[in-house]
């Protein structure tokens, strides 16, 4: 099985964002990852359903996720994390598609393995597995506590690029996924979730723009996006450089 489990963003203000996210999504909590320091980065981790938002911060210079807040002139999206069954089995067929890991973890918990974003371009696009499935090491043991009030799971990605069929190409290798087009637009369908490739829309370039959340309260979240004075269109929210999709 795979999944799209967890989204991860960038932000250069780490206290602004949680404060944006924690009011449009009924959050009072986030796991924190002490270990992540030495990778020069905070970060907060929140449990939307049984699916995960990350925001990260640079703490030092020279990181990747600090290149990327200048690269894209400001805050937006990072990671696209998918979990999968064998990892071991994925880690092999992606090195001999000849697509660079830039970093791997394994360990009896939880493992992953991060692809390199020349190969797979848009984002950085990770492959996890859990010990017990069901888990998610990443965000605490605890996670379950910490639920947000007015959303449930990420149930979708979006990647703006200049050949989104082509770019959805290089992804359908990494994750051993057929490219759909659905609605004129290239997508990777997991079993639970999605990541679609679109044209880009704004002048910051290929990056992550946007995803999608099923909403348990559409009507109060786009009160409370009003009330925080972030741009609303439909049912659409600007935060933290990305459009967050209410379903």
């Amino acid at each position: 099985m795979t999944r799209l489990r967890q989204i991860a963003l960038v932000a250069k203000d780490m206290n602004l964002v949680q404060t944006h996210f924690y009011n449009l999504f009924g959050l009072s909590d986030a796991h924190i990852d002490p270990k992540i320091s030495k990778f020069g980065l905070q970060n907060i981790v929140m449990t939307l359903g049984d699916t995960f938002l990350e925001v990260v911060s640079p703490i030092t210079d020279n990181t990747t996720a600090g290149r990327l807040l200048e690269r894209r002139g400001g805050d937006g999206g990072y990671m696209v994390i998918v979990q999968v069954d064998d990892l071991l089995h994925d880690k092999q067929r992606v090195e001999s598609a000849d697509i660079r890991i830039v970093f791997a973890a394994f360990t009896e918990r939880g493992s992953a393995i991060h692809l390199h974003p020349k190969d797979v371009p848009g984002a950085i696009a990770s492959l996890d597995q859990m010990d017990p499935p069901e888990a998610w090491y990443w965000a605490g043991s605890n996670w379950m506590k910490r639920k947000a009030m007015l959303v449930e799971n990420i149930t979708g990605s979006e990647i703006q690029c200049e050949s989104p069929t082509e770019i959805a190409e290089k992804w359908a290798i990494a994750y051993n996924l057929p490219v759909s087009m659905v609605g004129g637009v290239p997508r990777l369908l997991f079993d639970d979730g999605e990541v679609r490739f679109v044209e880009i829309k704004d002048s910051r370039g290929i990056g992550l723009r946007a995803f999608d959340v099923v909403a348990k309260d559409k009507k109060q979240i786009l009160k409370n996006a009003y009330q925080m004075k972030l741009k609303v269109v439909d049912d659409s929210i600007e935060v933290c450089g990305v459009t967050v999709n209410l379903k």
